[in-house]
């Protein structure tokens, strides 16, 4: 990242005097032979971030842009340097992993964003035309009906070896039909759906990963095949590169006796020049609900004789061409940049703009990154902007065309009023807050509050708590009630949308109906988890009022409660602030109350639970009966443990054999259902 923030800087004048094709043509052969180097060592950076490290430091726009710069300029001069990415594949190789040299080089694709260009290629041929999967570009090769190596692409001449990745995809199978040897090359992707209940699961915002192509890389080229199987990796082929003993005349031939062996393929449709426009028209519709990452269209010619007379060039294969999407760009006007927070301190730069339509919806806001690119773009307040969505998915901003350069760096946090500090990291400057009171480094009380086992508010992530709280809807618990006062904020937020916003207020009145016991849970107590919490109402029997005052004296006398519990207990509802906060919560929930007696059925007997059930939907439905009938659960069998509760007692688990030790009696759920008179 340092090199890449030297080369921008060392580069910055050059770049900006250069930008207009028609000035670089009066450049001398020096100069533009400088540009070259600038270009060549610029891409060559941003392609190993994202092949190799996985992130990304420019966007697709400005790549695509500045390639097809180099393209024109090296044509002119003819000056080529052996690295430049217009001679050369992919990304090098990564520490770790063995090497291993394709038998045939794995080549990148060239590419057009021109229909015109698209049909004249293509001339009077018949082709295959499917999607352009974002993943990650692997061969397998298959011997006597059994997979023998995975390797991903690498720099086309050698690639990484990761069989034992690959058999832990989902979808590879592990043994084919034909025995002969059999060579094919597909896309490893992760799924739009996969990646986000992936990144759900993890509550830190901040460690989120950023698409599902980064992911999917880091997933594979790595050294633990059970990190790719959690991942939920996908393989589809797309094409055949050997097959002894069987051939074909077509690609289509070849596609559908690949699907034969086993294998999901790219989804494909057959195309001339009089349905291509057609054809096109229909991947774009899909685009919208397509799960699986895709970049373009990909067109391959159907005659295998004819295709294997065309070659290929140093990086480029005749026979198939890529069609990439032609970005649909808008001119707009940059009202705000807002300084959205995260979990660390680090204040975003998100553009808000006067509200344009791209690809079919309507785009008013889009992530700057960091300050780099603010001062790169000479960003200011009524600047006219360029717009435009990256993929057709994620909207970016593509260029300034009036640089004002106005806009000042908030000397104070949005959030708190804390004074804020930029921070340069190896060249890339950010904007934090320093006050470690700020309430967006507290998220995670708020995260609990919402989650599943307190008010269980659905729909709100960590990162959507983040950006209610950059928007100044969210200071205290019992915001999360009056949501409705920020509608158009919220709609306007990154992700959401008006049916975002509606299913989040009905999450939330839905919420607002509540028992004692996960509000207790909720607000955070100290020591206080689920099953204290349960205990401490009903000891109160469900009394608000009463579960709010007890006493440490009070409180030590329920089972489980200890001193140190009892006095942070106390504490927190003796706090004003606290105090404050509660009142303010109950003016705006209805909590119920209703009180049951504890059945006296299992009284003074302690439970342990394993295994799984198979009539109860879960351990926390079965635990909830003992405790009515006034038994106790617990987590592990002692010498105190009365009964373990298991569908497999003659299992050999951990469990089943402490509790024959300690001649615990094991019983099984049908059992355990029959005390309960179930």
């Amino acid at each position: 990242m340092s090199k890449w923030r030297r080369l921008n800087s060392a580069f910055e004048g050059q770049r900006r005097s250069t930008r207009n094709i028609n000035k670089r043509m009066d450049k001398t052969i020096d100069e533009k032979r400088s540009r070259i180097d600038f270009l060549t060592e610029k891409l060559n950076e941003a392609s190993r971030a994202y092949y190799t490290d996985g992130t990304e430091i420019i966007t697709n726009y400005e790549y695509d842009e500045m390639y097809d710069e180099l393209l024109a300029l090296e044509d002119e001069t003819g000056y080529i340097r052996d690295d430049s990415p217009s001679v050369n594949v992919g990304y090098e190789t990564a520490a770790g992993l063995p090497k291993i040299v394709h038998e045939k080089k794995m080549l990148s694709l060239n590419k057009t964003k021109d229909r015109e260009e698209l049909k004249a290629w293509l001339g009077d041929k018949e082709g295959l035309l499917s999607w352009k999967l974002d993943g990650l570009t692997v061969g397998l090769t298959y011997e006597n009906g059994r997979l023998v190596q995975g390797v991903t692409r690498g720099n086309g001449v050698e690639g990484e070896l990761i069989t034992a990745n690959v058999l832990a995809c989902r979808n590879v199978p592990k043994v084919i039909p034909h025995k002969g040897r059999t060579m094919l090359r597909g896309e490893a992707v992760i799924k739009y759906s996969d990646f986000e209940k992936i990144n759900e699961a993890i509550e830190d915002a901040d460690a989120k990963y950023k698409n599902p192509r980064n992911l999917c890389s880091g997933s594979i080229r790595q050294l633990d095949p059970k990190i790719t199987a959690e991942r939920s990796v996908n393989f589809y082929a797309f094409s055949l590169t050997q097959s002894d003993g069987v051939e074909f005349l077509t690609r289509h031939e070849k596609i559908e006796w690949v699907k034969e062996q086993g294998f999901d393929v790219v989804d494909y449709v057959m195309v001339n020049s009089g349905n291509l426009d057609a054809a096109i028209d229909k991947y774009e519709a899909e685009i919208p609900d397509f799960d699986i990452p895709s970049d373009g269209l990909v067109l391959t010619l159907d005659d295998v004789a004819y295709a294997s007379t065309l070659g290929e060039t140093a990086k480029f294969p005749k026979d198939s061409i890529a069609f990439k999407w032609r970005d649909q760009q808008a001119e707009t006007v940059l009202r705000e940049i807002e300084w959205s927070p995260s979990r660390t301190g680090l204040l975003n730069p998100v553009a808000i703009f006067d509200p344009v339509e791209l690809e079919g919806t309507t785009v008013s806001r889009a992530s700057v990154h960091n300050i780099n690119i603010m001062e790169d773009l000479e960003l200011g307040i009524g600047d006219t902007i360029q717009v435009y969505k990256a993929n057709m998915i994620i909207p970016q901003l593509a260029g300034n065309l009036t640089r004002s350069g106005n806009i000042d760096i908030p000397a104070v946090c949005p959030v708190c009023g804390g004074p804020t500090l930029i921070k340069d990291d190896e060249g890339t400057k950010t904007l934090n807050c320093t006050n470690p009171d700020c309430l967006a480094k507290h998220v995670k009380k708020f995260s609990h509050f919402v989650s599943r086992d307190a008010l269980n508010i659905e729909g709100l992530s960590e990162s959507g708590l983040l950006k209610l709280i950059g928007i100044g809807a969210l200071r205290d618990f019992a915001d999360l009630f009056r949501l409705e006062e920020h509608k158009s904020a919220i709609i306007g937020m990154e992700g959401f949308g008006a049916k975002s916003y509606d299913n989040l207020i009905e999450s939330a009145k839905k919420a607002s109906h509540t028992t004692p016991a996960r509000l207790l849970y909720g607000l955070g107590v100290p020591g206080i988890g689920v099953a204290t919490s349960n205990l401490i109402s009903r000891y109160a029997r469900n009394k608000w009022s009463d579960i709010q005052s007890l006493d440490e004296e009070t409180l030590t006398e329920i089972d489980g409660v200890g001193s140190v519990m009892a006095r942070d207990y106390a504490g927190f509802f003796a706090d004003e602030n606290n105090k404050e906060a509660v009142a303010d919560l109950l003016g705006l929930l209805t909590i119920d109350e209703s009180y049951e007696a504890a059945g006296t059925g299992l009284e003074g007997k302690t439970f342990v639970i394993t295994g799984s059930l198979e009539h109860y939907a879960n351990r926390k439905d079965l635990k909830a009966g003992i405790e009515a009938e006034g038994g106790k659960v617990a987590g592990s069998v002692s010498a105190k443990t009365d009964y373990l509760i298991t569908n497999d007692p003659n299992s050999g688990s951990s469990k089943n054999k402490k509790a024959r030790e300690l001649g615990v009696e094991i019983i099984t759920e049908e059992q355990i259902m029959e005390m309960l008179n179930k």
